[in-house]
Order: C-alpha cells, then structure tokens, then sequence
C-alpha cells in the first residue's frame, strides 16, 4: 500500500454510537464507526463512552489519540471501509484466542 502523507487535523465523537467524525488535511472529511474493532485490551475500553469522547488529535503524528493510548493508523482510517471488516475479524480471533489460554497465576 502506498502512504499517502495525510494527517488528521481535526477529530470529533458527535454522540453518536462510537461514530468519529475525523477532518483530514486534504479536505476530506469521513464518519468512520469503530464499534466493530472494540475488542482486546486496548479497544475493548473505548466501549466506554466518557473515554470515547475524550478523542484528541496528536498534533506530532496526526492521528486520533484516547488518554488510554489507543489509536489507528491513518491509511487505516483514510481507507476505513477497506479495512474494517478485516481487522474486526482480526480483533475478534484475538481476543477468542486470548480467552482459550487464561494468563497464569
């Protein structure tokens, strides 16, 4: 895949569902739902409304950042409909997985 050198400039959770409204450099705006990828560790915690909304843009990679640190790649986001259904899949397998072999004691 080749980078297309976007940057998010500027990010909204308009209470709707998990709905971003993400405004990107080149004009572009996109509603992009991250409901289907909340699964595993670091997503599964922004099922959590007050931490959604809490969305920022980090001004040093422009990108939609959480306080718990979660975040997306920007060619992810740009090409959200290309990737969701993947990476939900993905997510989901994971976090199966994860539940099969319980952390020891």
């Amino acid at each position: 895949m080749k980078h297309q050198m976007i940057r998010v400039s500027s990010v909204e959770a308009p209470n709707n569902g998990f709905l971003l409204r993400v405004h990107f450099d080149d004009g572009t705006v996109k509603n992009i739902n991250i409901e289907p990828v909340l699964y595993d560790e670091l997503y599964a915690h922004l099922s959590r409304k007050k931490l959604f909304d809490n969305v920022t843009v980090d001004v040093e990679v422009g990108t939609p950042v959480w306080p718990n640190g979660a975040g997306f790649d920007l060619d992810m986001l740009y090409l959200w409909d290309d990737y969701v259904d993947a990476f939900s899949t993905q997510m989901k397998q994971a976090e199966q997985s994860d539940r099969k072999f319980p952390e020891c004691a």
